[in-house]
């Protein structure tokens, strides 16, 4: 599937400040015929494209004079596809660690013993938490905690995401929160965002997404931008500014098309 993608971000202060490094995870990866860029306002200093410690692409981004505007715009066109295996999981500690509340974990014992084989498991979970959750938009803030969104049976994409994964992890398997693009548009306001989702870890097929959000498994409809063990590490721009009593307003557009 091919997508074309616009992205803008524009932070706007209330009067000039001093910004610091900033990061940003808003390259594509596991894809083909990738074109991207990033057209920045005001102009970097510097740049240093990398690896995250997780193994996505990140870029670093420094500023030297004072600004009253950031705009970041990221622009691709790509074809997905299905991603290569991998044979030998990477710092596995990272994606089964954390404190799961019981709660979360009998759910994930009682969808296990109802589920022959690990894949139908997971299919299980995903249709689970598709069929009984209310889900929203919510455009900003961190994702709820996994117990919440088990409790409320509500929630955005991250939310829905971050209870799947802890619902894997209770039961040893490997997953990560992956940030990107869905093909669909299915939004109450009509607009696009970005999209949340997890992969677990497979043996002999390497990372594998799911989608609760849209109650499927993810192939070539999603485009992943960052994966890491957790949503902190998956934030699409990440930075800070220097300012006495300066206060900032975020706005931002997205446009995808897909053919």
């Amino acid at each position: 599937m091919r997508f074309t993608v616009r992205h803008e971000t524009l932070y706007r202060y209330s009067a000039p400040v001093r910004l610091g490094d900033q990061i940003l995870r808003l390259k594509p990866y596991g894809v083909t015929a990738l074109n991207h860029r990033y057209d920045i306002t005001p102009t970097p200093s510097w740049r240093e494209d990398r690896l995250s410690p997780f193994g996505t692409p990140e870029t670093r981004v420094g500023f030297a004079a004072e600004t009253d505007v950031l705009r970041i715009v990221s622009q691709f066109t790509c074809e997905t596809g299905v991603q290569p295996s991998a044979s030998e999981l990477p710092n596995p500690p990272p994606y089964l660690n954390g404190n799961i509340d019981e709660t979360v974990a009998q759910f994930a014992r009682d969808l296990r013993a109802e589920a022959g084989t690990v894949p139908e498991f997971l299919l299980s979970l995903t249709e689970t938490l598709y069929h009984r959750t209310h889900r929203h938009i919510r455009p900003t803030g961190y994702a709820q905690t996994a117990e919440e969104t088990l409790r409320t049976g509500a929630g955005a994409c991250r939310d829905l995401a971050v209870l799947f994964i802890a619902t894997c992890r209770s039961l040893g398997i490997p997953a990560r929160f992956v940030s990107g693009y869905q093909a669909k548009a299915e939004t109450p306001d009509g607009k696009r965002h970005l999209h949340a989702w997890p992969e677990v870890w497979l043996s002999g097929v390497g990372w594998q997404g799911y989608d609760p959000t849209h109650g499927v498994v993810v192939t070539d409809g999603h485009v992943a931008l960052s994966a890491a063990p957790d949503q902190m590490g998956t934030m699409p721009i990440e930075g800070g500014f220097w300012g006495d009593g300066v206060s900032s307003e975020l706005s931002f557009g997205l446009e995808i098309e897909v053919g």
